[in-house]
C-alpha cells in the first residue's frame, strides 16, 4: 500500500548540551528569533473586552538561566521540507519541524492522550495528531482543531554554523504542553447573585471549551457553568475503556484551575425550564439564575429499555465513574451481561473480559456496527470479541431481568435463552437531553434535537446549544443539518459558540474524528459516512490491519482503519482541505496522493 502506511522509527540525535550564562529571565522569543506572540499576558485574539491595561498588570513568568537548556540536534542539511523529526535536549525531548526552508520546534507529544506528534501529519502550517486528530501550529503551538483542550510549549530554534540549535525552557520539556493565555472577569458580583453574562447549562467538552474560548478570547465578564454531575469535567469516553478509574483520574480541569480563570462551576445543579423570553433558567433545587447569553450543551441520556424486573438492582447505564466502578467490582470472577452493541457497550464487554467470568452480549442486529462501520468491518472485530471468549446472542432482546433478593441473577431473552448473569450493562444507545426545553421557546425537532445555525445559535437570539443535543449545517454535505454525538465535534462546537457570543461569528471548519479501543487495539474514524453505499477495502480485515473507504455516489465520504496510522489522520486533512476523494482513487490500492515528505 505504501510507503505513507509503514511506521516511522524516532531518530536517536547524538546531542550537544550547553547552559546559557546570558542572564537572560524571561523567555521572549518565539522560534523565528522575533518577539514572541505570548511575551505578554494579553489573551490570544483579544477583542474588546480586554484592554492593554488589563495585560500589563498580570505578571510574566521569569526563568533563569539554569531553568533553560540548549542543544545542538543537527546539521541544517539533515532534513528536507515537510519533515519532521523528534529530537532529545538531555533534559526532554522536542519535535523538530522542517517547513518552506524554516526550522520551528515544539512539544512532540499530544496534549489531549500522549501521542507522538512524530508520526502525525505534517500540512500547511499545523501538525495532526495520528490518534484522535487534534491539530497544532507549527509557529505558535496553539491547538487549531481539536479534541484535547491544552495547546504545545514552542522552543526557539537558530541556526549557527549549519548547527540546528533549540534553546528550551527545562518546565517546559517535562510537561509538553500548555494552556492558553486567559483573561480573569473584571465584573464585581456576588457569587450569590441570581445573574450571569454567560450560562453554560453542561460541563462536558462543549460547555468546558466554550468557557475557557471566551476567556481566551478576552471576555471579562461573569461565566456560569453548572452541571447536574457532582464532579468537576471528565473524561467520560474514558469510562467504558477503563472501568477501575476514578473521577479524579478522568477529570479534565480541576476545580483549582476553573477558579484561577474565574469560571464558575455550579456541581449538582440540574436545569429543569428555560425561559427564553425573561432569560432565565431554572433548577431542580428551585433557584434560578437569569442570564444575558445562554449556552446549553447537556448531551446525551440513554434510551430506556422495556423489560420485565425494572426494579432490579445491579443493572447499570454507564453514566458516571461510580456506575463503572461498580461494574467492574461486581463483574469480578462473575457473569456479565451487556445489551446492545453500541461502542461503549462493547467497550466495556472488552474492558470486562480479564475480569469477569464470562461476558455475554445481546444485539438486535446481525452484526455489531454493520451501519457504522460496514459488515465485512463489523465480523472482523465480532471475531476478535469471540476470540477473546466473549459470546454473543445477536437478533434478540431482553423479554426480562430476574434478580434472587432484588439482585440480578439471571436475563431472559425473547428468543426465551436464560443467561446467568451477576451485572449487565446496558447500551443501546441514547437521545439528547433536552425535555427541559419543551416550554422554553427553543426549537426543537421530533426527536427532540435542536436546530443551530452555522454560529451554534438556536431559534432564540442570544440562546445557543451544541454538542450531542444539536442538529447544525455541515459543510461536508452541503451544510445539510446533521447530528454527529463525538467528543470531538463537542469541542468545536462549544468554541464556534463562544466566538458567536462575542460577535466574532465563524464557521465550523473540522473534518468529525472518532476512535474506539477494544482489547488493546484502536480503532480510528475520520469523516460523516451517514448514508455510505459502498465500502472500499485495503489491507486484511481478518487481520485487522486494514484501511476501510466508505463511498456515496462516486466520492469517500469517511474512513476508518486499525494498525494504520497515520492514514486516518492523512484523509482528514484531505478532507479537510475541501479536496474530493473519489472512489476510483482508492479502489486501485495506490496511495501515492496521501503521501508527503513524512517524518523520520
Amino acid at each position: 500500500m505504501g510507503g505513507c502506511l509503514s511506521k516511522s522509527k524516532p531518530v536517536e540525535v547524538k546531542v550537544e548540551l550547553t547552559l546559557l550564562e546570558k542572564d537572560k529571565e524571561a523567555d521572549v522569543m518565539s522560534p523565528n528569533g522575533k518577539a514572541s506572540p505570548f511575551s505578554d499576558c494579553r489573551p490570544n485574539g483579544a477583542l474588546g473586552h480586554c484592554s492593554d491595561e488589563d495585560a500589563a498588570a498580570a505578571p510574566l513568568r521569569l526563568y533563569k538561566p539554569r531553568d533553560y537548556v540548549e542543544a545542538s540536534v543537527c546539521h541544517v542539511k539533515d532534513m528536507e521540507n515537510g519533515q519532521m523529526r523528534e529530537v532529545d535536549l538531555g533534559s526532554g525531548r522536542a519535535l523538530l519541524i522542517k517547513e518552506h526552508g524554516e526550522f520551528s520546534a515544539i512539544g512532540h507529544k499530544c496534549p489531549h492522550y500522549g501521542a507522538p506528534l512524530v508520526k502525525g501529519v505534517l500540512s500547511k502550517g499545523h501538525v495532526r495528531c495520528p490518534w484522535h486528530g487534534a491539530c497544532f501550529n507549527i509557529a505558535t503551538g496553539d491547538i487549531e482543531d481539536f479534541p484535547g483542550l491544552d495547546s504545545l510549549p514552542t522552543f526557539q530554534v537558530r541556526v549557527e554554523k549549519d548547527k540546528v540549535i533549540i534553546r528550551a525552557n527545562k518546565q517546559d520539556l517535562q510537561s509538553q504542553k500548555r494552556s492558553k493565555a486567559m483573561a480573569r472577569c473584571s465584573a464585581v458580583i456576588n457569587s450569590s447573585t441570581g445573574f450571569s453574562h454567560i450560562l453554560i447549562v453542561g460541563s462536558g467538552p462543549a460547555g468546558l471549551v466554550c468557557a475557557e474560548t471566551l476567556r481566551q478570547e478576552g471576555f471579562t465578564d461573569r461565566i456560569v457553568m453548572c452541571t447536574m454531575d457532582k464532579y468537576p469535567p471528565y473524561d467520560r469516553p474514558k469510562l467504558s475503556k477503563s472501568l477501575e478509574s476514578t473521577a479524579e483520574q478522568l477529570q479534565l480541569r480541576s476545580i483549582d484551575f476553573l477558579q484561577a480563570h474565574d469560571i464558575e462551576l455550579l456541581t449538582e445543579k440540574e436545569a429543569v425550564a428555560v425561559d427564553g423570553k425573561v432569560k432565565a433558567v431554572t433548577f431542580q433545587d428551585g433557584s434560578r439564575m437569569e442570564y444575558r447569553r445562554l449556552f446549553i450543551a447537556t448531551g446525551s441520556k440513554p434510551k430506556p429499555l422495556n423489560y420485565k424486573g425494572q426494579d432490579v438492582r445491579n443493572v447499570f447505564h454507564l453514566r458516571t465513574p461510580e456506575d463503572a466502578n461498580n461494574v467492574a467490582r461486581l463483574a469480578n470472577n462473575k457473569n456479565a451481561v451487556i445489551v446492545g452493541t453500541s461502542f461503549v457497550g462493547m467497550e466495556v464487554a472488552a474492558a470486562l473480559t480479564d475480569k469477569a467470568h464470562s461476558v455475554s452480549i445481546i444485539g438486535i442486529e446481525a452484526v455489531p456496527f454493520r451501519k457504522a462501520l460496514g459488515e465485512k468491518v463489523g465480523k472482523a472485530i465480532m471475531k476478535l470479541f469471540e476470540t477473546n471468549r466473549v459470546k454473543f446472542y445477536m437478533l434478540n432482546e431482553v423479554s426480562e431481568m430476574v434478580g434472587h433478593h432484588g439482585q440480578l441473577k439471571e436475563v431472559v431473552l425473547k428468543s426465551g435463552k436464560v443467561l446467568r448473569a451477576d451485572v449487565c450493562i446496558i447500551g443501546t444507545g441514547s437521545g439528547p437531553a433536552t425535555g427541559f426545553l419543551k416550554q422554553s421557546g427553543v426549537h426543537m425537532d421530533s426527536k427532540g434535537f435542536v436546530p443551530v445555525n452555522k454560529t451554534m445559535q438556536t431559534n432564540i437570539d442570544g440562546v445557543y446549544a451544541g454538542g450531542d443535543i444539536v442538529t447544525f449545517p455541515f459543510p461536508g454535505r452541503s451544510n445539510k443539518k446533521v447530528n454527529i454525538p463525538h467528543w470531538q465535534m463537542a469541542h468545536v462546537h462549544g468554541r464556534v459558540a463562544a466566538l458567536g457570543m462575542m460577535g466574532r461569528p465563524t464557521e465550523i471548519k473540522t473534518v468529525p474524528y472518532f476512535w474506539s479501543a477494544m482489547f488493546g487495539k484502536s480503532l480510528r474514524y475520520a469523516g460523516y459516512g451517514e448514508g455510505f453505499d459502498d465500502v472500499v477495502i485495503q489491507g486484511d480485515v481478518d487481520e485487522l490491519k486494514f484501511v476501510a473507504f466508505y463511498t456515496r455516489s462516486e466520492e469517500v465520504v469517511a474512513v476508518a482503519s486499525m494498525n494504520y496510522d497515520p492514514i486516518v489522520s492523512r484523509v482528514a486533512e484531505v478532507l479537510g482541505s475541501g479536496k474530493t476523494i473519489r472512489k476510483r482513487d482508492v479502489e486501485t490500492g495506490d496511495m501515492s496522493w496521501l503521501i508527503d515528505k513524512g517524518s523520520q
